[in-house]
């Protein structure tokens, strides 16, 4: 009888943990519509293990977005991972490492091969996206609309979001990455995030 017992509540714990892993894969699959921001791009390249003096290089340069994709197209044949990447995710990248590159020192790894890069690598444009526009209202408000720079700027420091935790160079970085990545046809947003259709 106690056998039975803890055989059915190790079952229900099985079954409780699964579902709650289903949902959580639902809920990161639902942002998926998003672009990849330059901190998940860059990821991707290095994981497709470019020599570590190529990423040692990366990581400690500086450059504008300009010279950024210029590099980045120049270094393609060194690091494969570049050539999977179309042309607006190249810019993304360009525009993540001009607000994020070099790295300390004491950050760039002495063996590539053994680095998570999701964890050491600065957030991007997306993760503030999903991370901070989402705590005062739902996402598609940012996503679906095509704004300027200086527009969305404008927004970010309204009284409303200027207690928002991020730094000036921060918000300049989400405020490009929204240039660059927002404007997303709301066909393309999954139902359960067209509700509201607020704007700025």
């Amino acid at each position: 009888m106690l056998i039975a017992r803890i055989s059915m509540r190790a079952a229900s714990l099985l079954a409780a943990g699964l579902f709650a892993a289903s949902l959580g894969a639902q809920a990161a699959d639902v942002f998926g519509f998003i672009p990849s921001g330059g901190r998940t791009l860059l990821a991707k390249t290095f994981a497709g293990g470019p020599p570590a003096d190529e990423v040692k290089a990366l990581l400690a340069a500086k450059h504008t977005r300009e010279e950024w994709l210029s590099y980045l197209r120049s270094r393609s044949k060194a690091m494969t991972g570049l050539q999977k990447l179309s042309e607006k995710e190249l810019l993304t990248l360009a525009d993540y490492l001009s607000y994020n590159m070099p790295l300390p020192p004491a950050k760039i790894p002495a063996n590539p091969a053994r680095v998570n890069w999701e964890k050491l690598l600065p957030p991007d444009g997306r993760d503030f996206t999903l991370d901070y526009c989402q705590s005062c209202h739902i996402v598609t408000v940012v996503i679906t609309q095509k704004r300027s720079k200086d527009a969305w700027l404008g927004s970010m420091n309204k009284p409303s979001h200027i207690q928002i935790k991020l730094t000036r160079e921060q918000r300049d970085a989400l405020a490009s990455y929204l240039v660059l990545n927002a404007a997303i046809p709301i066909d393309q947003v999954p139902e359960e995030l067209r509700a509201g259709g607020a704007t700025y």
